[in-house]
């Protein structure tokens, strides 16, 4: 009876809801059709990122045997774009025929930013559909107001729309709520894609004048113009379809301004700077590489891979023997140097089947080898019947598996809803001197385990509760869970903070790979983004684009560029000995392959203490001891804004938008709105789109020049969307 009566009002709340979203849309839409019945349907204009496109006839009413001419104008207005050469359709009314056959143009040239093309045609009636008339036509010889609202048939559309939304929406709540019943996924998952159905048809019926589409590196304006006249009698149309696509100009300096760093292949960068002052990277299947500068790097794979004997490489493997091919299996290492052994510590992931993974520590006196196997610190996908390889029960007590291991394990395929793949070791000393690994991957999330300086291995004397966010012998959960996306962790004091950085996504080129970051004033905990998140997760959620961690970056493409940037992930960080502090990761690109290629990037902290990354790799930037001007900064800036909502898997890229810092405090251009810089301070502040955006400013030079310009790099701090600028060099 209970169940009964909350089903019910359930149901009610159902019905209200849609109700009141179906007289929603009625009240919008018919308010937009009064709208399209006072405007004047002789002429057409509109405008989109700075083109403007308008269709207009040279008279409004014709008599029977009369041409009607009309001129399409498109107008490029888009400071540093142009617009490419495109073909278009046009269609009349029935019985209007072209002229002659050159007289329905169908294609645009191809317009430089200030230019216009003025497109001319001309159409007549054919007399069998329009035989002349004995009485004149009145003639208007400009397009002049209409009374009315155009065709017969405006007001019942938005009608239909209106019930198709009704239905649509109430599909869509009824499938919420018969997803939370068990067994009715399937149905659930119908109702759905009848939803989506309906929204799509819904769209289609509404759809009129333009639509503006992000893709790649050129923003797509897709424009319908049409105009409505008097022939003999008759209401007749012009209507044309045009897909206009915008480019951003390539910026090309010439031959001695270039500056093309040397980079290397290595994924998964871990960056460890040695005593002489080298940095090394090592990464995913034995790779590495170094560099004096952070720009120009050396690859050691084959040396480095070199170091690694058959008993080494047998004590690695005698946890998961199903990898055919020894270095794919082996995943991210971390290394650190430990003070008490006196060696380099290597942390290596060992990754295997069913997540029967774990990650091995090895040691060495040289950063680049030879290493020597140490032991294990952590193992995953363990059984009944392996677990006594393992040192679980060491640690757990007992002499049998838990229960919860078997609850949620290999056997059910559960593993992953609550324990770890142990892989992606992140190795670092806290201020106290006390040694930290983070740990883990997509399925039970990212933990955290205490080590022990003597040995280099687990503490055994630190213990950990049994909860939802943490195991006696996984030790603490601090970010992820239940396969929602998040890797590669790395956590790194910077300023106040330690900082908990993740990658998003999958790695692949169309993968989404992103990093996101997250800050607390305790090394274990807990973690936290600018609105106050969690990376914690207690059910899945796919989060790719989701607003939850600071992310850095995401796809993006600089007019100097030939690719853009895309799946930026798995980084490390650093601070320099000179309190610089940087991120390096690895990066893919629009080229169609998965290559890739290691990047750094300086990092600040904006004025509330919050990280964001330079537009650019680095070149030897500082911030300036006497801050910033505002005088010095004032000019016209490609801004990119990193929307989190983006085309990844189209390999969608932010390209610039254009804006000027005007000298008197104001923003101009695509976006209108305030900045200030804080004198004696590199801090600035922006404030358009709707946000308050906090960074720093400071000279860089443009990537792969030695061209130096301004730019600056903020964070929203009502969205924590990331914004870049670069003042224009040409």
């Amino acid at each position: 009876m209970i169940y009964a009566t909350r089903r019910k009002a359930t149901a009610h709340k159902v019905m209200r809801a849609a109700a009141l979203l179906l007289v929603s849309l009625i009240l919008i839409l018919t308010a937009g059709n009064e709208r399209a019945g006072a405007a004047d349907e002789t002429t057409y204009t509109d405008t989109e990122y700075d083109i403007t496109v308008s269709l207009v006839t040279d008279k409004t009413s014709y008599r029977a045997g009369e041409t009607i001419n009309y001129t399409l104008t498109v107008e490029n207005n888009r400071a540093h774009y142009y617009v490419s050469k495109a073909q278009f359709a046009t269609t009349f009314t029935e019985g209007l025929e072209a002229v002659s056959a050159d007289s329905v143009p169908d294609t645009v040239q191809k317009l430089e930013s200030g230019e216009k093309a003025v497109i001319t045609g001309s159409v007549i009636g054919n007399s069998s559909v329009f035989p002349q008339e004995d009485a004149p036509i009145p003639v208007t010889e400009a397009p002049g107001e209409q009374s009315g609202n155009g065709d017969k048939d405006n007001g019942v559309v938005p009608v239909i729309i209106c019930v198709i939304l009704f239905f649509a929406a109430a599909a869509a709540v009824f499938a919420i709520f018969v997803l939370k019943k068990k067994g009715n996924g399937p149905k659930a998952m119908a109702l759905l894609l009848a939803f989506a159905m309906g929204g799509s048809v819904a769209a289609s019926l509404g759809s009129a004048g333009t639509v503006a589409v992000k893709a790649d590196d050129y923003d797509t304006y897709t424009v319908r113009p049409y105009v409505k006249v008097q022939y003999a009698g008759q209401e007749v149309m012009i209507r044309m379809v045009i897909e206009l696509h915008s480019y951003p100009k390539r910026v090309t300096v010439a031959t001695e301004l270039k500056n093309n760093p040397k980079s290397i292949t290595c994924h998964d960068p871990s960056i460890f700077k040695d005593f002489d002052g080298t940095y090394y990277i090592l990464g995913t299947h034995i790779t590495g590489g170094y560099t004096t500068d952070l720009r120009n790097w050396t690859s050691i794979d084959k040396e480095f891979r070199a170091t690694f004997t058959k008993e080494t490489k047998d004590l690695i493997r005698a946890w998961n023997t199903d990898p055919v091919d020894w270095y794919g299996y082996l995943w991210a290492p971390d290394v650190v140097y430990n003070p008490v052994l006196q060696k380099y510590c290597y942390y290596l992931s060992a990754n295997g089947d069913n997540w029967k993974s774990n990650i091995v520590m090895l040691t060495s006196d040289s950063v680049t080898g030879p290493y020597e196997y140490a032991g294990s610190v952590v193992y995953g996908g363990f059984t009944a019947e392996t677990i006594g390889e393992t040192d679980v029960l060491e640690v757990v007590g007992g002499d049998t598996i838990p229960d919860r291991y078997v609850k949620y394990g290999i056997a059910n395929k559960k593993w992953g809803d609550k324990w770890p793949n142990c892989i992606d070791p992140c190795v670092f000393y806290d201020d106290d001197g006390n040694l930290w690994m983070s740990y883990g991957s997509w399925s039970g999330g990212i933990f955290l385990l205490a080590l022990d300086e003597n040995t280099g291995l687990r503490d055994y004397s630190v213990t950990y509760e049994n909860n939802e966010h943490s195991d006696e012998y996984f030790g603490k959960k601090i970010a992820g869970g239940w396969y929602v996306s998040g890797e590669g962790s790395y956590i790194q004091k910077i300023g106040d903070y330690y900082w908990l950085f993740m990658s998003y996504g999958n790695l692949e080129a169309k993968g989404g790979y992103n990093i996101r970051v997250f800050r607390s004033t305790r090394p274990d905990g807990d973690y936290v983004d600018m609105l106050g998140n969690s990376p914690l997760y207690d059910k899945y959620i796919f989060n790719y684009n989701q607003s939850v961690g600071v992310r850095l970056f995401g796809g993006y493409k600089w007019r100097t560029f030939n690719q853009g940037q895309v799946a930026q992930g798995h980084n490390s960080a650093f601070v320099d000995d000179d309190g610089k502090a940087y991120i390096i990761y690895h990066s893919r690109t629009t080229d169609g392959s998965e290559g890739h290629t290691v990047k750094v990037h300086q990092l600040f902290l904006n004025e509330q203490g919050w990280l964001v990354a330079a537009p650019y790799i680095t070149d030897g930037e500082s911030l300036s001891a006497g801050g910033v001007s505002a005088a010095g900064l004032a000019g016209d800036y490609e801004l990119i804004i990193h929307e989190l909502n983006i085309d990844y898997k189209h390999l969608g890229v932010q390209i610039p938008s254009y804006i000027t810092l005007n000298a008197d405090g104001t923003i101009t251009g695509a976006y209108e709105g305030s900045w200030s810089v804080k004198e004696g301070t590199s801090y600035i502040t922006l404030n358009f789109n709707g946000d308050t955006y906090s960074g720093v400013a400071l000279k860089m030079n443009v990537e792969n020049t030695l061209v130096e310009t301004d730019v600056f790099t903020a964070v929203g701090e009502n969205t924590q969307i990331t914004v870049w600028g670069s003042k224009s060099i040409d």
